[in-house]
């Protein structure tokens, strides 16, 4: 559906796209083509999908798949994709009317890595959900996310651009932007424009510890800026000296900014500390 017939079925039902929900329904089917080929679909397929809205989206991976499960927090909704699909004649979608940071994939027979993520998500979304099937103990095969362009950009980022979302990321996970969409792309058009981020080779079978491996990177960036050895003297209470010389043993200068440390560097720092 274009924009005005977006408008016009939401009319019929005396709704307007909600703010709080982050509403901003995919109006461009270029845009709706490129999600569909950067998922790679087969009729094996099972995909989740979060925040169909209106089917947009959701009637593209519907011919394409096995199943798509439709995880949708807003009822109004809910109520006029099943007409939607009814009118369709499409029978392989589950709608599901909850949040999808309170679904635990097992509830739908989802396995590990046996099922996709596909979703023009809401902004606000963003971290929570990425890191919600990342650490998930039934993981996705991969993602196929719209997201700020923003944060795409930092979410694949590289040394010295490093962030602490960009290395929880890429600790699990090897994040791609694929394409760059423009707000106009979409109805009611959102302040900034979007990417589409394809997240692949998902694992949670790493041998680091994650509960020291956060602590150590939060320590890390805890002053933006400034030097990784007073960093994580100041936020880990060690020694400064000591923390000179772990940094140092593992080929790193204590002068360096934690931004300058890819997800590899942190991992190398955690297995020669016996930190807890």
């Amino acid at each position: 559906m274009n924009q005005k017939e977006v408008k016009n079925l939401l009319k019929k039902y005396n709704i307007y796209p909600s703010r709080r929900l982050g509403q901003n329904f995919l109006v461009n089917e270029g845009v709706l083509k490129k999600i569909i080929k950067a998922a790679n679909l087969s009729k094996e397929d099972v995909v989740l999908e979060v925040g169909p809205g209106i089917g947009n989206l959701t009637l593209e991976l519907a011919k394409r798949v096995k199943k798509v499960i439709a995880v949708e927090k807003d009822r109004r909704m809910c109520q006029i994709l099943k007409e939607l699909l009814e009118g369709w004649n499409i029978g392989n979608v589950e709608i599901v009317n909850k949040d999808i940071l309170k679904l635990e994939p097992k509830t739908y027979n989802l396995k590990p890595k046996t099922y996709k993520v596909v979703a023009n998500i809401p902004y606000y979304l963003t971290s929570p959900l990425i890191r919600k099937f990342l650490e998930a103990k039934y993981p996705p095969k991969e993602m196929i996310l719209m997201v700020q362009k923003e944060v795409a950009q930092r979410i694949c980022a590289k040394p010295p651009d490093m962030s602490i979302l960009a290395v929880s990321v890429q600790f699990y996970a090897e994040p791609k932007i694929i394409s760059f969409v423009s707000k106009k792309s979409f109805w009611p058009s959102p302040k900034v424009d979007s990417a589409t981020l394809r997240i692949t080779q998902i694992h949670t079978d790493r041998k680091t510890d994650t509960h020291r491996f956060f602590k150590v990177v939060r320590a890390g960036f805890s002053q933006p800026r400034k030097q990784l050895a007073n960093n994580l003297s100041n936020g880990l209470k060690m020694d400064k000296e000591k923390v000179k010389n772990w940094i140092l043993k593992n080929n790193i200068q204590p002068s360096q900014r934690a931004e300058t440390l890819n997800t590899e560097d942190w991992i190398k720092l955690i297995k020669s500390c016996k930190i807890r």
